[in-house]
């Protein structure tokens, strides 16, 4: 396992408000997700893609994002990758690349960037306390739009455009299935489905099943001790109940032996068998739905 490290300052380092060394989107993974499963984690290179840090302009913030695409191609499906709770760390950007080397232009925003940043957190409480409780769906929905608006201008297709998200980033693939009229299709990875209201998180997939705008794959864990088997029963029952042709349209996946996370490959609850399929089922709903 890999663990964490402290290194020697170097020129150009800069720092975030709390005093931690920042490192560029994707270059390490994420401070709370340590210690990393390194042997089983996925590399990714860098042959044939331009691949990096991009900022993108989003109601008035310059947003960081990461953004893997075929190196000189143009008129690229897309795809927006939306992450778990520790940011658009190693894991992300791999993920990132992976779709690249298909023919997409992927881009992950930073949707984290306004409150602080995930990378820098040392426990999962501390991050979920300090940052991601802090981050209203409304902004999140807005960043995603800017997103899609900069990967239009720099290579993408946005009659192509599709939604993935793990964790937290599966609950957001959910809600801008309802929210973006240009989706074509979106794949939520065992992303919450139902929830008590708040006012920064006034609705769950649940209560916007009947207002998709694109179908939704979801993939989930049967094991999975958070979202359980009843929270994904009442989300099919509200799916089939809608006058939606996308809530009618969209699926799901339980894979029974694996819980959360089964997809994150630097994670203990890594299933290779299942992530793997559910991989292959994620490409075949964003071409079956047109995007490819």
């Amino acid at each position: 396992m890999l663990k964490p490290e402290v290194d020697s300052l170097v020129p150009g380092q800069t720092f975030d408000r709390r005093g931690f060394v920042k490192t560029a989107l994707g270059s390490a993974f994420a401070a709370a997700a340590l210690p990393v499963m390194a042997q089983q984690a996925i590399k990714t290179d860098f042959a044939g893609l331009s691949a990096g840090e991009v900022t993108i302009p989003s109601g008035g913030f310059s947003m960081p994002a990461y953004r893997a695409q075929p190196e000189g191609k143009k008129n690229l499906p897309v795809v927006l990758v939306v992450s778990e709770i520790f940011g658009v760390h190693e894991y992300i950007a791999d993920v990132c690349r992976r779709f690249a080397k298909l023919g997409y232009l992927a881009i992950a925003p930073e949707l984290f960037a306004r409150q602080g940043d995930p990378q820098s957190f040392g426990s999962i409480q501390e991050l979920q306390r300090e940052v991601v409780n802090k981050v209203p769906d409304a902004q999140v929905m807005g960043d995603l739009d800017a997103a899609a608006a900069w990967a239009g201008a720099n290579g993408g297709d946005l009659s192509r455009l599709a939604v993935t998200g793990f964790c937290w980033g599966g609950r957001m693939a959910w809600l801008y299935a309802a929210h973006s009229k240009r989706l074509k299709a979106a794949v939520a990875w065992y992303g919450q489905l139902v929830g008590e209201p708040t006012p920064l998180k006034p609705t769950n997939p649940l209560d916007l099943a009947g207002q998709l705008k694109a179908p939704v794959l979801g993939l989930y864990g049967g094991k999975d001790t958070g979202i359980t088997h009843e929270h994904v029963e009442k989300m099919k029952a509200a799916l089939a109940a809608a006058a939606n042709a996308n809530a009618r349209g969209s699926r799901f996946i339980v894979y029974p032996e694996s819980g959360h996370a089964f997809h994150a490959d630097y994670r203990p609850s890594y299933r290779e068998a299942d992530a793997k399929d559910g991989w292959q089922k994620c490409l075949d709903w964003l071409r079956q739905h047109g995007v490819a």
